[in-house]
């Protein structure tokens, strides 16, 4: 083999080197990101279910409190590899990163919501992910916010069907599906332009059917009876957790069962 094509050989084993190596980097973080991502929303959860007498609102404000340094977390990750999505090294790796930016933006979007009650903006979300001069990590693609913010609607149908049977819980699952339904119907409009987004709308559409089925039924009992909210808040409340205690003997009994 001559030189000039020994060499030739080697420069193209290099490049893949360098690729295969920069992929695997991009995919630890963009797991290390979900992981963040997911921690951050079951954080929120379940300080959004405590027993506590906070209002919803102060609740709300210590919860998204609370989750900010992991948000910063997650930032510090992208910055640390905000030189390797440098130009066209962004697109040309997109598919190992694209994951964790969604998976971001559902976490993110679902505590800008407890914080101020609205959908966060494409701009709010690539002013996190940039640095303290404003410049971004990477330029945040549209179609992973507009992903993000579908995968916003489950966790959306979570926090109201789980906050449901506490003081003021079925005015806000009423609000949450309000919020729910205006979504999906924003989001309709673009499934012909983002791939995915159809399939994500699917699930969507389950979220909002299990908030108007809680709701109705809520409002449906409610009806029955001529009870103040207050009163009708702690039948509910007694009523679920009822449920709840059930359902775990239930649990048990069938662990048991299997176990023998």
């Amino acid at each position: 083999m001559s030189p000039d094509v020994s060499s030739a050989f080697d420069g193209f084993r290099t490049e893949l080197d360098d690729f295969s190596d920069r992929r695997e980097r991009l995919i630890k973080a963009s797991r290390d990101v979900t992981n963040l991502s997911k921690k951050i929303i079951f954080l929120l959860h379940r300080i959004m279910t405590e027993d506590t007498a906070d209002t919803y609102r102060q609740l709300s404000l210590r919860a998204a409190a609370t989750a900010r340094p992991k948000i910063k977390e997650v930032t510090d990750i992208y910055a640390s590899i905000m030189h390797e999505l440098e130009g066209n090294q962004f697109w040309r790796y997109y598919r190992c990163v694209s994951p964790g930016i969604q998976e971001f933006i559902e976490a993110f979007s679902f505590l800008h919501y407890l914080e101020h009650g609205t959908l966060v903006t494409h701009s709010e979300v690539q002013h996190v992910l940039s640095d303290n001069s404003g410049v971004p990590y990477f330029t945040l693609p549209l179609d992973d916010y507009l992903l993000g913010l579908s995968d916003l609607t489950g966790e959306l149908m979570r926090f109201a069907i789980s906050g449901i049977s506490r003081r003021g819980g079925r005015v806000r699952a009423s609000e949450v599906c309000a919020f729910v339904r205006c979504c999906k119907a924003d989001l309709e409009r673009l499934t012909p332009y983002v791939k995915e987004l159809s399939r994500k709308q699917h699930v969507t559409a389950q979220s909002l059917e299990k908030i108007e089925d809680a709701a109705y039924a809520i409002a449906v009992r409610g009806s029955e009876y001529e009870l103040s909210p207050e009163r009708l808040d702690d039948i509910v409340a007694m009523s679920v957790s009822t449920f709840t205690a059930d359902n775990r003997r239930h649990e048990r009994r069938s662990a048991n069962d299997d176990d023998s």
